[in-house]
């Protein structure tokens, strides 16, 4: 079984910085929900790992999280692709939880879940957290250049191993070919 780790806000969707608090809000990248189509399509199981703040914060409602994520299931389904799983960080910064990234938890939970070796596993982000929790896990980091990729890029050192990919479909196109 061939499983990629998908971060959501930034890699799948534009980001924001006063977060995506509703599905009005959440909006596709170009070429995203359709490289997910490809994975799918491959036999490949997409599963996403995502911090989501915004509840802890109470910015947002567990029951407003779902319709989010049903509006990006609802959009992949006309374009052969799904999402095998969500997982999330339901915390916030400070709680001190081991699933918010840049701690390896949630992608632990992953492998326990799906019976998979990490190693095996890549996990595509576009911050430094996201790679920090892919390295920490065992993962094959992947740092894609939209949302806070590029930032994230210039403003930091990345894991060791880290490919670096302009958007989610060049990392696919990559893995896949044409």
């Amino acid at each position: 079984m061939k499983l990629v780790i998908l971060d959501r806000d930034g890699v799948i969707n534009y980001d924001s910085p006063a977060f995506v608090k509703s599905p009005d809000e959440w909006v596709a990248l170009p070429g995203s929900l359709e490289a997910i189509a490809r994975l799918s399509q491959a036999g490949w199981r997409v599963v996403l790992a995502t911090n989501q703040s915004g509840l802890a914060r109470g910015l947002f409602s567990i029951e407003t999280l779902n319709a989010i994520h049903a509006k990006m299931r609802q959009e992949l389904l006309p374009l052969g692709g799904h999402v095998d799983a969500i997982f999330l960080c339901p915390h916030g910064p400070d709680d001190g939880c081991d699933c918010r990234k840049p701690k390896p938890g949630m992608l632990h939970e992953i492998a326990y879940r799906f019976d998979v070796d990490l190693s095996q596993v890549p996990v595509v982000g576009d911050s430094l957290r996201d790679l920090e929790a892919a390295a920490a896990a065992g993962c094959q980091p992947w740092l894609v250049l939209t949302g806070n990729g590029q930032k994230t890029q210039q403003a930091h050192t990345l894991p060791p191993g880290t490919q670096v990919a302009a958007t989610l479909a060049d990392v696919v196109e990559c893995w896949l070919g044409s």
